[in-house]
């Protein structure tokens, strides 16, 4: 059995080197990521035919032409390089270093030793691949050095002067252009490196330094992804996100290892409606924090939002009633790498045909209606109830938020700020940051309401989760607290958390005053249907003290539940801290 195992791999070492004798590539480049091989294996390509680009080990990538008879790859290195068209230190590659294929995408990898090995014991295998050298970058003299560079184009020299500025040699204008200021940081990046100081980048230095420069990236694998699906092709950090479904409008890469990524290809048919519709979704999403420049214009939109340990970029264009963009939500302070990850996003990102279809969309048990597409939407820390007082969208409401919240929203969306606090009373006034005009405001009750009387409180029990409040149904148990208060009084209702802050409306839709928040005195707790109200007189007094004019009557009417109702959803409104 040995020995026809050793027969099999002498066979197999003969047909290898007949296949790298018959077979040769022109080697152009050697770059240390695979993004930046593909990004210039890309631009190659737009004037060269052949172009490939492989694994060589050892963390290198190597842009080559061909395959072609030997003699014919020596004749396109000579005459390309006559050309200019390629680098002057380009060379014919055997292809015996070659590993994956990464360029172009999606067109398998050579036949090599790796893909010859056929049923070969892996140990003998792994012998074969290290006698193997990867491709070596000669040095050169000064002389060559300066030949060399002269072959690099002006992007190239950009990526030069990019990475030196990083390094932490280079202060001037990214302009490709070597003048003195070019010079003198190159000659002090060789003497901190241990070069000889010329003041000219050898091919080898070159390599060294943005071999640096894109050591941030190791680990995220970044690859060129087209997704027909979405119609989106561009660099996709593959090392740190893989996909996880499709969610319409949404492709969703989600984080796969210990870095909280996300990155979203966003495609759907659409105009500028859709488009600004979801400018404002993806604002009520998690993914994406409130602070944050915005910019929106007619047929486009950038969103980039910072906080919660998020750091998140979001990209839309409307483009032939196709709405197409992408999200990348990195980790915040973590702003080298996001850089370096969202530059190559934003700089491969082509649209191709087509858009997400909602039928690939699959709904399963893990469905939620905090959920939009499968993200989850942004939440407050928690949420009271309110009341409009006057015509400018005034709202009373509890002060049990005091001090918590970094900002203040009434009904979700709407901005607002507090401009009058009474701790000891436990009231507050929030006003919106822009003034909107109620459909209906409250009219304060002044006369003394019958005890055992029907009441009622608007609010919002559940939060958010409902859009309009609901109303709790009760008595008036006393016009005092249970020690004697007078600007308080007793209710006969069970209420909920939320609806503290809501208005208790007398059975003619008058406010006799305002919810208070549950609280547990001196230990004791009370019956569930025991709720207290700040009075309307109290509440009257201390808004008049603070120059703030409501309405009030002192009519004791009947109104119809389904009238009152109406009366609550247009007064009631929510108030959430975030």
């Amino acid at each position: 059995m040995t020995r026809i195992f050793a027969a099999f791999f002498a066979y197999l070492v003969l047909v290898t080197t007949a296949f790298a004798q018959q077979n040769a590539w022109v080697q152009i480049e050697a770059r240390p990521s695979v993004a930046e091989a593909q990004s210039r294996a890309e631009v190659y390509e737009r004037r060269l035919d052949d172009v490939a680009g492989y694994d060589v080990g050892r963390g290198w990538y190597a842009i080559v032409l061909g395959p072609y008879e030997r003699n014919d790859a020596e004749i396109v290195l000579r005459q390309l390089r006559r050309e200019g068209q390629i680098p002057g230190d380009s060379f014919i590659a055997t292809g015996r270093t070659f590993r994956n294929q990464i360029w172009p995408i999606g067109r398998g990898v050579p036949t090599t030793v790796q893909s010859l090995t056929g049923n070969a014991d892996e140990d003998q295998v792994e012998d074969v691949i290290a006698e193997v050298e990867p491709v070596q970058i000669p040095d050169e003299t000064l002389r060559e050095a300066r030949d060399s560079e002269i072959l690099l184009d002006r992007e190239q020299k950009k990526d030069l002067q990019i990475a030196l500025q990083w390094a932490g040699f280079y202060s001037g204008t990214i302009d490709g252009l070597y003048g003195r200021g070019t010079r003198n940081s190159m000659r002090s990046w060789q003497e901190a490196n241990n070069h000889e100081s010329t003041g000219v980048l050898t091919t080898r230095q070159r390599a060294e330094l943005i071999a640096d420069y894109n050591s941030v990236l190791e680990g995220m694998d970044l690859q060129l992804v087209r997704d027909d699906a979405t119609g989106i092709q561009m660099q996709i950090p593959t090392g740190v996100v893989a996909f996880a479904e499709y969610e319409a409008p949404f492709a969703r890469f989600d984080a796969k290892g210990d870095i909280p990524a996300q990155v979203l290809l966003v495609s759907q048919e659409g105009d500028q409606n859709r488009l600004f519709g979801l400018y404002e979704i993806l604002q009520t999403l998690e993914i994406m924090p409130q602070d944050g420049p915005r910019e929106r214009r007619n047929a486009s939109f950038i969103l980039e939002g910072i906080g919660d340990g998020k750091h998140s970029y979001a990209s839309v264009r409307l483009t032939d009633g196709e709405i197409k963009g992408f999200i990348l939500v990195w980790p915040e302070n973590d702003d080298e790498r996001r850089r370096r990850v969202l530059d190559l996003m934003i700089e491969s990102y082509t649209a191709v045909d087509g858009t997400l279809d909602p039928a690939l969309s699959r709904p399963g048990e893990d469905q939620n209606i905090d959920l939009v597409s499968g993200l989850a939407i942004r939440k407050p820390d928690f949420s009271l109830s309110g009341f409009y007082i006057n015509d400018k969208g005034a709202v009373l409401t509890s002060s049990e938020f005091a001090g918590s919240c970094d900002y203040l929203t009434v009904n979700s969306d709407i901005d607002a700020a507090v401009t009058f606090m009474d701790a000891d009373l436990g009231i507050a006034i929030v006003e919106p940051t822009n003034a909107l005009a109620p459909l209906s405001v409250a009219e304060f009750q002044t006369s003394v309401p019958r005890i055992q009387s029907d009441i009622a409180v608007a609010g919002f029990p559940f939060g958010g989760v409902l859009t309009a409040p609901s109303l709790t149904f009760g008595k008036l148990a006393d016009i005092r607290g249970l020690g004697g208060e007078e600007e308080l009084k007793r209710l006969s209702l069970i209420a909920q958390d939320g609806d503290a802050g809501g208005p208790v409306y007398d059975n003619g839709g008058a406010v006799l005053g305002m919810l208070l928040p549950k609280a547990n005195a001196n230990g004791q707790v009370l019956p569930n249907d025991v709720s207290f109200s700040l009075d309307a007189d109290a509440i009257i007094a201390a808004l008049s003290n603070a120059g703030v004019e409501v309405q009030t009557t002192d009519s004791l009417a009947f109104m119809a539940p389904e009238t009152l109702t109406r009366r609550a959803a247009d007064q009631t409104v929510l108030v959430s801290c975030w």
